[in-house]
């Protein structure tokens, strides 16, 4: 049985209501045969950013991510959120076809009732928290299968692992241009369809070949000319893997019609010193400092500083020592990379500990807040370290 006008006019006047400061419009909600059905868990209620909202609206999509076993994210073109069920003491109703009231104001509807039949109702939604994207993942997958030159016997193995970009999106949590970001900094690379890493070995092979060809040519590494490249070294390597190592190493620019490149100096400094740790458990840092300069291509100038995040230099050792300690070879989330970082080590300081926690920032963390948070602070010889707030097994 529907209301009618001296209805709802008498329940405004029991509810002390002035029917002057309401709109003329008069919803009348009522129980639809779906609605059960509905509150049952047919639908999901979705809380959006004014900007994801946009995207919606203008024909872009929004991706679920995850695998059975992984917290579900949602993924935008260029983010990742972390999902959670949010409950509410309020109940939220799904009526097809409401109108706002601004959308009431803007019809300038007379005194009317509109009768609106509820479909459907919740007592909770999803809401979305910005997260960082977990790529940890997409190293491990492309490393199991990394590429070791075209003569390699694993390229004519059809049953070695391999990923396409649609492959990728299927499997990490992140976003298409996270995803895409993270490959650049992996230096992977496109082979036939698939991304692949190079094998290190495979790579400082490459690199030498470019740093001995401008050694011998006398070049400036600020001005290493792509076709010669191609032209000298071709017959040893592709002229596309010559070219992926420039790209990975290198910037760069078009000078009179001519493509050059301008070599890192930082990054091949820091591949050789990756090369020269990984086969070392420890290493006596005055040694290694002598023959890592003496690695190094005749110009450049290495320095510890180059090292932030690959290696860690144990001071208090003697002698001094060095060994490698790669940043993406440890947990991806907070409390697990702290746990792993002061098992290593009881007291860190902030210059030493910053290079391998400074990717857990979010938009607005700073290392600060994060050492606060999962650590405790004292002085040592003057000094400020940091040590775990809980004990570590």
């Amino acid at each position: 049985m529907k209301r009618t006008r001296e209805e709802v006019d008498a329940t405004l006047l029991i509810a002390k209501l002035d029917a002057a400061e309401l709109l003329p419009a008069v919803h009348c909600l009522s129980f639809g045969p779906g609605a059960s059905g509905a509150a049952a868990g047919d639908f999901c209620l979705l809380e959006l950013e004014p900007t994801l909202c946009q995207q919606l609206e203008d024909g872009h999509s929004l991706v679920i991510r995850g695998d059975k076993d992984e917290q579900a994210v949602l993924c935008s073109k260029d983010k990742t959120y972390d999902l959670k069920i949010a409950d509410t003491s309020n109940m939220l109703l799904f009526i097809p076809g409401c109108k706002t009231p601004d959308q009431l104001k803007k019809e300038e509807a007379h005194c009317n009732i509109i009768h609106t039949e509820i479909f459907g109702f919740s007592n909770n939604y999803w809401e979305l928290r910005r997260c960082r994207p977990k790529l940890k993942k997409l190293k491990k997958l492309l490393m199991e299968n990394p590429y070791e030159g075209p003569d390699s016997q694993k390229e004519k193995d059809s049953n070695c692992s391999k990923y396409t970009t649609e492959d990728l999106l299927d499997q990490i949590q992140a976003s298409e241009e996270e995803i895409m970001t993270q490959l650049q900094v992996l230096n992977a690379c496109e082979i036939g369809g698939y991304w692949r890493i190079l094998e290190f070995d495979y790579e400082m092979k490459l690199l030498n070949h470019v740093t001995q060809l401008v050694d011998s040519e006398s070049w400036s590494f600020r001005k290493v000319p792509l076709n010669t490249c191609l032209q000298e070294l071709g017959p040893l390597e592709p002229e596309e893997m010559i070219e992926h190592c420039l790209k990975c190493y290198g910037k760069k620019y078009v000078d009179e019609g001519e493509v050059y490149f301008e070599l890192d100096a930082d990054k091949i400094c820091r591949a050789t010193a990756h090369m020269l740790l990984q086969n070392a458990v420890k290493f006596n840092l005055a040694e290694f400092q002598e023959v890592w300069q003496q690695s190094v291509p005749e110009g450049m100038i290495t320095s510890l500083d180059q090292l932030k995040g690959l290696a860690l230099v144990d001071r208090h050792s003697r002698p001094e020592i060095i060994f490698l300690l790669k940043v993406d070879d440890l947990p991806e989330d907070d409390q697990g990379r702290f746990n792993s970082l002061f098992s290593l080590r009881e007291k860190w300081t902030e210059e030493d500990i910053a290079p391998y926690i400074q990717d857990l920032c979010g938009e607005k963390q700073t290392i600060g807040a994060l050492l606060t948070k999962y650590s405790r602070s004292s002085m040592q010889n003057g000094v400020k370290v940091y040590n775990s707030r809980r004990p570590i097994s």
